[in-house]
């Protein structure tokens, strides 16, 4: 954290609201990215803060948004759009909006696939305020001209690099067209290169750059190990695991849909027969579960009710319950970046975790890539399989040691970015409006209801 960054949220000249509804929902001290991002935030600045989840990012745009709101009675079209990769996390936002409000009366509407669109356009049509929905939900009422954009003054990009995974990047160019060019934009991401670095090139002006994300990829309240085990053994190795942790609640990530389905059979069929895991609740989420289904598995992993869940990269990401003790990754990750975002379920707010990455022989190269990309090298867990060979590609620590990376290496690959693209940029620089709404003073905006 800065040394000038605030230590408090007193220091931040939140309104008395404000403080309370951030006792009451446990909040003590600003996190590193809200620490930073909230003052930017208020001063009017557009910005690029890029911390991992589970970090406080949710309030660190949400707060500001809330104490600078006009009434519903004074403006009925939505003020703040907040864009998100997946429900799951439309979700999780729209309650966090809510928790944050609380004591002042505010229309937060959540819009995403797998709901009813006209109970949303109902919603819309009473008077929003801030509206949280995911890229395709949102681009279609807005065509329906049932979500109007031209009173927007804020609009955040949550978990930009996960959108752009999914292939939003069209949605997303079509709505910020729509966008009024003096608003303010807060562009929040994991990771920063390529596309991602290209898009907040040429939608956001003169942006602040906040990156908490270096020292929090690898903090030391999560433990990470790897395990070199061959295809064929790791079911095997996974239940000796589960045996020998008996975590609390673990996260076991597959790479696809077929193999996060195919791997919850097994593991039903293998824990029935070890007495200590009978009974332990196991279940499955991916993306071709309904969402009735998938939000009744949020409900009861968050209830504790769900010890094992097995997962996809994609469904998992709108996973935001801080008592995830352990993460296995069963399939090693594709890309560096969905590695920093599945150990993201554990450790979060400070909390303990620890994470276990399956390797077999052949994919020593990815393990190295990850080391080099959080800058810290796993340890071999020694639960490996003593008849285990050497990795056919060997790792960059077992030629190298990792501390020898120069340690600007992954800020480089975080921050430098793909420039293609600069050039052909057809919207005009957008003009800053030279006063932050809070010059309108947002302790009167922020006030209770009149009592009866």
């Amino acid at each position: 954290m800065e040394s000038n960054a605030p230590e408090s949220f007193d220091q931040m000249h939140l309104s008395r609201i404000m403080l309370a509804a951030l006792a009451k929902a446990g909040y003590e001290k600003p996190s590193p990215i809200q620490a930073a991002l909230i003052p930017k935030a208020l001063e009017g600045y557009d910005v690029i803060g890029q911390a991992r989840t589970g970090t406080g990012k949710t309030a660190s745009f949400a707060i500001p948004i809330l104490e600078q709101l006009d009434p519903l009675s004074q403006q009925t079209l939505p003020q703040a759009l907040v864009l998100v990769p997946t429900r799951e996390l439309a979700t999780q936002v729209h309650g966090e909006f809510e928790k944050l409000a609380y004591g002042c009366p505010t229309s937060i509407v959540a819009i995403c696939g797998g709901r009813r669109m006209d109970e949303q356009i109902r919603k819309l049509r009473q008077g929003a305020q801030v509206v949280v929905g995911t890229p395709g939900r949102v681009l279609d009422l807005v065509e329906r001209r049932e979500l109007r954009l031209g009173s927007l003054w804020c609009v955040v990009l949550d978990e930009a690099d996960r959108m752009l995974d999914i292939g939003f990047r069209p949605d997303i160019e079509r709505i910020l067209r729509r966008c009024p060019e003096t608003r303010q934009t807060l562009f929040l991401s994991a990771t920063l290169a390529g596309e991602t670095q290209t898009l907040a090139d040429r939608y956001l002006f003169e942006p602040e750059r906040i990156d908490c994300s270096r020292k929090e990829i690898s903090v030391e309240t999560i433990e990470q190990r790897y395990l070199a085990v061959e295809p064929r053994d790791k079911l095997a190795v996974l239940v000796k695991l589960l045996e020998r942790e008996q975590p609390p609640q673990a996260i076991i990530f597959c790479r696809t849909k077929l193999g996060t389905a195919k791997l919850h059979r097994k593991l039903e069929q293998e824990l029935s027969r070890f007495p200590a895991m009978r009974g332990v609740g196991l279940e499955t989420i991916h993306g071709n579960m309904s969402q009735s289904q998938r939000d009744r598995v949020f409900q009861r992993l968050r209830e504790g009710k769900i010890r094992l869940l097995v997962a996809t990269d994609v469904v998992g990401r709108g996973i935001d319950v801080s008592t995830i003790s352990h993460i296995i990754n069963f399939d090693i990750p594709q890309d560096c970046d969905d590695y920093v975002h599945r150990v993201g379920r554990t450790g979060r707010m400070g909390r303990e975790g620890i994470a276990f990455t399956f390797v077999a022989r052949d994919e020593g190269n990815r393990l190295s890539e990850i080391e080099w990309r959080i800058n810290r090298q796993l340890q071999r867990d020694p639960l490996t399989p003593s008849n285990d060979r050497p990795l056919v590609t060997p790792r960059v620590s077992e030629m190298v040691p990792v501390a020898v990376a120069p340690e600007s290496w992954p800020a480089t690959q975080l921050l430098g970015g793909d420039q293609e693209g600069a050039q052909d940029q057809q919207e005009a620089p957008r003009k800053r409006l030279f006063r932050s709404r809070r010059s309108l003073s947002s302790k009167q905006k922020r006030q209770p209801p009149p009592s009866p």
